[in-house]
């Protein structure tokens, strides 16, 4: 792997901390920095994490107390938001605070570093609605996300005060996030909570996984209907991981229905015609930021989670 690292980088000198004793270099940088498991690996082959002073390779297992000495790369500069047409992207409803959208598959809720598709925040943007600044510069406005290949009902904040309230809300809980999902097989119990951890994957970037020392993370789930193999559930969220409801799943070993990255049976999915997670982000009610009444919005499944469903029920 070869890397290259802007000059001017944030350098850091820390000691490890007793909880990562005996852990790889490369991982260890990665949870000290809140990197991925590629870019800290590429910053220890390039010379750029010295323990004692030495150059170590990845696999080096450090030692608490040990002092670490890490150039950072310098922040890359943030994607640009580009107008853009984005087919399939509804606008449920908006006006000068907040706007509803029911996302389609293929679409990532903002510009991020090699991404290249179409965006919500591009989509809006296409269509002249104006966003909120604050946030980070390529997610302005944005105050929840959905996965790529989520589809669903997402707000975004088109007031500065419309951004503050609903992060606000997010964070403290009090906004109300209902999923539907197709996961394999039968649940028992057809009702529960799912409270288990959630980091990122030990082993696998851009996948997440239950891990002792997580972040908290629990779903609620009722089963709406059941087929041969596998069933319809009603799924309530209280904290907003990345991945939670398919990783949930998939630990429980009923992963979501065309999930091939979290376990889902392959054979069962090309049966289905699906090529990503039976997954919909069914209704979202949340009070409004400005006038504080109780809204709701919610979207009915799109084509290919709807003939999925069909399929099953045959």
């Amino acid at each position: 792997m070869t890397a290259t690292f802007a000059a001017g980088g944030d350098q850091r000198s820390l000691p490890v901390p007793d909880g990562l004793d005996g852990m790889r270099l490369d991982q260890a940088v990665a949870r000290l920095f809140g990197l991925s498991r590629t870019a800290a690996a590429a910053l220890v082959d390039a010379g750029e994490a010295l323990v004692d002073g030495a150059v170590r390779p990845n696999s080096h297992k450090v030692r608490a107390g040990s002092w670490l000495e890490v150039t950072l790369p310098a922040p890359a500069t943030a994607p640009v938001v580009v107008p853009q047409a984005v087919p399939g992207l509804r606008v449920v409803y908006a006006d000068d605070d907040i706007v509803v959208v029911d996302k389609p598959v293929g679409v990532a809720a903002h510009p991020s570093p090699g991404w290249t598709g179409p965006t919500v925040i591009g989509g809006l943007a296409g269509i002249g609605h104006t966003i909120a600044t604050s946030g980070a510069a390529e997610r302005q406005g944005v105050v929840h996300r959905l996965d790529v290949g989520t589809t669903g009902v997402m707000v975004v904040a088109k007031s500065e005060q419309a951004y503050s309230v609903l992060k606000r809300a997010f964070k403290y809980r009090e906004v109300e996030k209902r999923y539907h999902a197709v996961v394999q097989g039968h649940l028992d119990p057809l009702r529960g909570t799912i409270d288990a951890p959630i980091d990122r994957h030990p082993h696998h970037d851009y996948r997440w996984a239950v891990v002792s020392g997580g972040k908290p993370s629990i779903t609620h789930y009722d089963t709406i209907e059941a087929f041969p193999s596998a069933s319809l559930v009603d799924v309530r969220l209280e904290t907003g991981r990345t991945h939670q409801i398919r990783v949930h799943f998939s630990t429980l070993r009923h992963p979501c229905v065309g999930d091939l990255t979290y376990g889902a049976d392959p054979t069962l999915a090309a049966r289905l015609r699906l090529d990503r997670q039976w997954l919909h982000a069914r209704e979202l009610s949340f009070e409004h930021p400005r006038t504080g009444d109780e809204v709701r919005f919610v979207s009915d499944y799109p084509d290919d989670l709807g003939r999925a469903l069909d399929l099953l029920r045959d």
